[in-house]
């Protein structure tokens, strides 16, 4: 005999599943083409793990956790996927979020999609030369422009500046 019980469980189950599927939907720029493109497999050769989660599977790094967050020294961060230059060390600052924060990227750095992942409506940031992840832009950052980019630092890497640089 079959259980009402056992029905509305099911129902609310397959409810749940595509509520969580909705949620955590694939972000936009996954049907963009890129000037740096690989496989699954190269991305996994040549990226680390932490690397590879946050940049192609559009992961969060634990707060506090990037190498790069207390980065002083006067350089450039790079995408740690195809090493474009996305973010002047002259705009990074301390948000107390955890994460490194920058108030404004390079020029034709980045590029960004509507993010409705989690039932909220964010902007994502991702490399606009190879499409790798690397975090969110919100407006409550400082002046000049208002801007917080707020960026998982496994998606980057730092190249200090030379001694003849400024």
């Amino acid at each position: 005999m079959f259980d009402r019980r056992i029905l509305l469980a099911s129902v609310a189950g397959l409810f749940g599943l595509a509520a969580f599927r909705w949620l955590r939907t694939t972000p936009a720029q996954a049907a963009e083409k890129f000037e740096v493109e690989k496989t699954d497999a190269e991305w996994r050769a040549q990226l680390t793990p932490q690397q590879y989660e946050i940049l192609r599977k559009h992961g969060t790094e634990r707060p506090g956790s990037s190498p790069l967050l207390k980065e002083k020294r006067k350089g450039i961060f790079a995408c740690a996927g195809c090493d474009l230059p996305l973010f002047s060390s002259d705009t990074k600052y301390d948000s107390g979020t955890g994460w490194p924060s920058f108030w404004q990227p390079l020029d034709n750095a980045l590029g960004k999609t509507e993010d409705r992942t989690f039932g909220m409506v964010r902007t994502e940031v991702h490399c606009r030369r190879c499409g790798g992840h690397l975090g969110h832009v919100f407006d409550d950052g400082p002046k000049p422009t208002g801007l917080r980019y707020c960026i998982d630092g496994f998606g980057m890497v730092f190249h200090p500046a030379g001694p003849s640089a400024s």
